[in-house]
């Protein structure tokens, strides 16, 4: 992972206000993620506030970092292919589907790490395989489905 160049977020979508994943929200999670080798990758530092009540990270907040996380890696893949989004469109793809399993506790003051893989592309939907990473162990799982952005009037 090479973070000395711009995250996926800050090269494709700078002006993006996502909870989870927008440059251009001071107060959301502001995820970056990075192409790395046969995946996209990212590690993330949850705050305090993302507690679940007992210590651990909130599975909301898994669930946004899995999407999110996917997101990057859909909009990289669509970038590489060309599709880019189309005219009314703010992305090229959106969330369609995600489907999680919560397998472990995940930590609340420790760096968790995101990596996704694009399983399957077509110009009308893509899905990504994501994972949620402690401790060498696998914490979360997601599989995300996006569809083509198409506005209608």
């Amino acid at each position: 992972m090479r973070t000395d160049e711009p995250s996926i977020q800050d090269r494709l979508f700078p002006d993006m206000t996502c909870f989870g994943c927008g440059p251009a929200n001071d107060k959301g999670l502001r995820l970056k993620s990075y192409p790395g080798g046969d995946a996209v990758v990212a590690t993330f530092l949850p705050w305090p506030e993302h507690d679940n009540g007992v210590g651990f990270l909130n599975g909301g907040i898994i669930s946004t970092l899995l999407d999110c996380h996917s997101a990057a890696a859909v909009m990289h893949e669509a970038d590489g292919r060309g599709w880019g989004p189309l005219p009314g469109a703010a992305l090229a793809y959106v969330t369609a589907g995600l489907e999680v399993r919560y397998l472990r506790p995940a930590p609340l003051q420790q760096p968790v790490t995101l990596r996704a893989v694009v399983v399957s592309a077509t110009e009308p939907e893509i899905t990504a395989a994501v994972e949620l990473v402690w401790d060498d162990k696998v914490r979360a799982t997601a599989t995300a489905l996006w569809k083509r952005w198409r506005p209608r009037s």
